[in-house]
């Protein structure tokens, strides 16, 4: 007679999991209540360090052009304003974009912690790991935007020629800095999203390898339409480190599909009984065609 079937006691489930509409959207209320007022108070924290530092080192770029490249007062480099609010909304602009950045890493954990009752237990380990990646590349994104930035102003404004005077109102100066920073950090971020979509499932290896072409052109197209500065440079800039990463990502699919189809096949052995047969290895050994000892 056979023994009883063996199978792994079912995890128990997550009480989350299981809640009410009514309780996801009070959750999502909440959340969302948390991420404001953090943004708020890193914003408030960016709108005091504007004078104390933020400003002149947006400015740097700009100011550190040739003389004939920029505007340069009685006071030394500056940026023109040409209305009375101004100065207040360039502020504010310069204040709240710096705010998102550095309270990102708490407002993407309340992202995550939203999602995470809808995922699998051994999905839900991934969030601090997705949380700090997050934060990581839209930081190098941005760093890198922040060193490319003197040499596309230097490149787009000497396309003017003699001439003409160069003088950078503060709202579009600003403006460009903060589209290419924004730019550069949501175009690193689209790797992650992959790897993301691997990780849950919904995106294999072998489709990612087989697009992988189609992937690194439109990375080139994606760069040539996002890149606020439309020249070659740039675009080559944002789309050389995309395809670097897009590689990356690869990669880790591919360990991550190993590493999966093990999980499962090692899950399904588990599961059998003891009437049934084990799946071993289908490869053909050198045995089964040598003749047995005792056949004459």
């Amino acid at each position: 007679m056979s023994g009883p079937r063996l199978r792994r006691r079912r995890a128990p489930r997550d009480a989350e999991a299981t809640m009410t509409l009514v309780a996801h959207l009070t959750e999502l209320r909440n959340r969302i209540a948390k991420a404001l007022l953090a943004l708020l108070l890193a914003t408030a924290v960016s709108f005091w360090w504007y004078e104390h530092g933020l400003g002149e080192f947006i400015r740097a770029p700009y100011c550190g052009l040739d003389e004939d490249l920029r505007y340069e007062g009685d006071r030394g480099c500056g940026l023109l304003i040409t209305d009375v609010f101004g100065g207040v909304f360039i502020r504010l602009k310069v204040a709240f974009l710096a705010g998102a950045v550095l309270s990102a890493p708490f407002w993407l954990w309340q992202l995550w912690a939203f999602i995470t009752p809808g995922l699998k237990r051994n999905e839900k380990r991934y969030g601090v790991g997705f949380v700090a990646a997050s934060s990581v590349l839209f930081a190098l994104g941005a760093v890198l935007a922040y060193v490319s930035l003197s040499a596309g102003l230097e490149l787009l404004l000497s396309l003017a020629g003699d001439g003409v005077v160069i003088a950078l109102t503060a709202p579009d100066y600003i403006g460009f800095v903060v589209s290419l920073l924004v730019a550069f950090g949501v175009s690193f971020e689209v790797p992650l999203i992959a790897i993301a979509l691997n990780l849950v499932g919904v995106l294999s290896h072998e489709v990612l390898s087989k697009s992988r072409r189609w992937i690194f052109f439109l990375t080139i197209v994606f760069a040539a339409f996002v890149t606020p500065t439309q020249d070659p440079f740039t675009m080559l800039l944002m789309a050389g480190p995309m395809i670097l990463l897009f590689e990356l990502a690869i990669q880790v699919a591919r360990i991550v599909d190993k590493r999966r189809a093990k999980r499962e096949a090692l899950e399904h052995f588990h599961d059998l009984g003891d009437d049934e047969a084990s799946p071993l290895d289908p490869r053909p050994s050198a045995l089964d065609d040598a003749p047995s000892p005792t056949h004459r």
